[in-house]
């Protein structure tokens, strides 16, 4: 019997887009293939951070369907549903598009009475899912790790509150989504915490405190966008996503720096080092609103939500999917290959590998992986609108980019590294 890889998961902050990772998240846990993983942490930063709390303490009961519950059903009870959290909602999301455009001032939470600040509701919400006066921290790490990432205003240092030293409570996941603009500081565990967004979004480094295989990133901040932001909206929609990607592209980098070094030999696993393989699950840019811009965040719509839930079902079945055909190349196994893809599959390659046009990829793929080429460990493989694996030839890189129908590989490119 093989030994489980180990897996820990990180959810990227990004307010009511993280409904997306709700949709993952439940996706995964309940895929039977993939009970083989064994979930060794999960951390993540404001609606990542609420995300990352709810499977963990489905994962904590060693139950996967319960985490997938929580999730569900925490999205379902946040949505705007009754008259008049459409109208609240509408006003909200109003105000923070007007804002941006600069046609509102804006203002400090501090001007808001407390009890009308959506703090208690926000705390009681969470409390109806969680009970958080049964969670105890986990000193003898006998649970998967959960970090919820802030950062202190008064000291401009990071933090992560750690479920194996940190008492995690209402407020801890408050702090990490205090977002400035809409909530005051949160004081907890000796600190003064705002939104996580401004520090680790999410957690990364500390999460290989957990000695994982794998790390699995759910990336609501597109990368990269199609076109130049022109107006105002997308300018701040852009600007608001390159700085939440900031630290996460710092910490991954730094993983894959590692990695390299050790597969060339500069450093040496006995040493404490250790590779681990890095895939990222992409939000597609086009679920995010360019009429609204990072406004769109704050949408608590049923519908939106809805949407973005089933359209992280969809990227995790592409994840499935794109995870399926990797193990299968990698065993060079025929039958596993063609369970992984279409019958009608097709090929398309280009320079360094031997030019090819829509021909049938069942036909060709082993030809084209042929002679030394393989999937490059040592770079992140991405799962966005398609999957994206780095591959190292005999005299070089080039690059796969794979397109899925109902799951399985309907299409695969190969061409030069970017």
């Amino acid at each position: 019997m093989s030994t489980p890889r180990r897996v820990a998961i990180a959810c990227q902050g990004g307010g009511s887009h993280t409904a997306f990772t709700a949709g993952v998240l439940a996706r995964l846990l309940r895929a039977p293939e993939l009970r083989d993983q064994q979930v060794v942490g999960l951390s993540g930063t404001s609606g990542g951070a609420i995300c990352a709390l709810l499977a963990w303490v489905g994962l904590a009961a060693g139950n996967r369907e319960r985490a997938a519950t929580l999730l569900e059903d925490f999205w379902r009870d946040n949505s705007a549903r009754n008259p008049f959290t459409r109208l609240q909602n509408v006003g909200m999301v109003a105000a923070g598009a007007m804002q941006g455009l600069g046609l509102l001032p804006t203002t400090t939470p501090y001007a808001i009475p407390k009890p009308l600040s959506g703090v208690d509701q926000f705390r009681a919400l969470l409390s109806r899912h969680v009970d958080f006066d049964a969670i105890t921290v986990d000193h003898a790490a006998e649970l998967p790790m959960l970090l919820l990432g802030a950062v202190d205003v008064l000291t401009g240092e990071f933090r992560a509150f750690d479920s194996r030293k940190d008492r995690i409570t209402a407020d801890t996941v408050l702090a990490s989504a205090a977002i400035p603009t809409l909530f005051r500081a949160v004081r907890t565990h000796g600190g003064t915490y705002w939104d996580g967004l401004f520090s680790q979004n999410p957690p990364v480094h500390d999460l290989l405190a957990t000695d994982p295989d794998e790390l699995w990133v759910v990336q609501i901040n597109a990368p990269a966008i199609s076109r130049e932001p022109r107006t105002q909206t997308e300018i701040g929609d852009r600007r608001n996503g390159l700085a939440g990607n900031l630290s996460l592209h710092q910490e991954l980098g730094f993983i894959e720096a590692v990695d390299r070094m050790l597969a060339k030999g500069d450093l040496r696993d006995d040493r404490g080092y250790k590779h681990v393989t890095v895939r990222v699950i992409e939000m597609p840019a086009r679920l995010s609103s360019r009429f609204l811009g990072s406004a769109s965040k704050l949408n608590r719509d049923v519908r939106f939500l809805d949407g973005l839930q089933r359209q992280g079902r969809g990227q995790a079945d592409r994840f499935r999917g794109a995870l399926a055909f990797e193990r299968a190349v990698v065993a060079k196994d025929p039958d596993a290959l063609r369970e992984a893809t279409t019958e009608d599959a097709v090929l398309h390659a280009t320079a360094p590998f031997h030019p090819r046009s829509g021909v049938p990829l069942r036909a060709h793929l082993s030809t084209v992986l042929a002679g030394g080429t393989e999937i490059d460990p040592t770079r992140k493989q991405i799962a966005a609108d398609r999957a994206t694996w780095t591959l190292r030839l005999p005299d070089g890189f080039g690059r796969a980019e794979a397109d899925f129908t109902d799951g399985r590989v309907s299409g695969l490119r190969l061409g030069p590294a970017l």
